[in-house]
């Protein structure tokens, strides 16, 4: 039997983002996705990890991943709240953002209706539109409030604590301050310390600014 090339198996494409919010979580955890992805019939065209909080839109691998994709691809992640946590407005956006490459996403718990949407027409093509806009937007506010009880939670906490008299605040990163430092003297960038030392720009130049100014009194 001859095949030609429209008889041959379309490839899904899949990209898979995985994140963790703190140094003290292991991303080795999340391999599982890779393996489920595949097993799911994908091919893997890109993983992205990294360790950053789902709050800020300003996330390297993230952004990559969004530059990286192709039309027809698919976003796989963990759950709908390490792709986001930002307000709705800007969890929105960043959803447009893949879609408008084309792409769409796959995330356990998240309902999708788009194949069906697709066979569809008329009203039931609208109605199933709709209906999947509303769990997007339902599933990304509830990932916003559960961060948002986190931090209240949290900030209760150091609330009491403080009244206890047993709030001593962070506990300051000594192997990272004297990274800072040392690279710096060295002559590297703020950007390209940071990169090194594993931290934020603006962490890099608080603890240069400390650091210069320790020196002058």
């Amino acid at each position: 039997m001859t095949y030609t090339q429209a008889d041959q198996p379309k490839v899904r494409i899949a990209r898979l983002y995985l994140r963790v919010s703190t140094d003290e979580q292991d991303l080795t955890r999340q391999d599982q996705i890779e393996q489920s992805a595949r097993a799911a019939g994908y091919y893997v065209a890109g993983i992205y990890k990294e360790k950053a909080s789902g709050a800020r839109a300003d996330r390297p691998e993230l952004l990559r991943m969004i530059r990286d994709l192709q039309p027809e691809e698919v976003v796989v992640c963990e759950r709908l709240d390490r792709l986001s946590r930002l307000p709705l407005a800007e969890a929105e956006q960043l959803v447009a953002s893949i879609r408008g490459k084309g792409a769409k996403l796959a995330v356990p718990g998240l309902v999708d209706l788009s194949d069906f949407a697709a066979a569809a027409d008329g009203v039931a093509r609208i109605v199933l539109e709709s209906v999947q806009e509303l769990l997007l937007k339902l599933a990304l506010q509830m990932a916003r409030d559960d961060y948002e009880t986190r931090r209240e939670r949290q900030r209760q906490g150091v609330e009491l604590a403080k009244q206890a008299g047993k709030y001593a605040g962070r506990s300051p990163d000594i192997a990272t301050h004297q990274r800072i430092v040392a690279l710096r003297a060295a002559g590297q960038t703020i950007k390209r310390t940071a990169e090194l030392a594993g931290c934020s720009v603006s962490q890099a130049k608080r603890i240069w600014a400390m650091h210069r100014s320790a020196d002058t009194e």
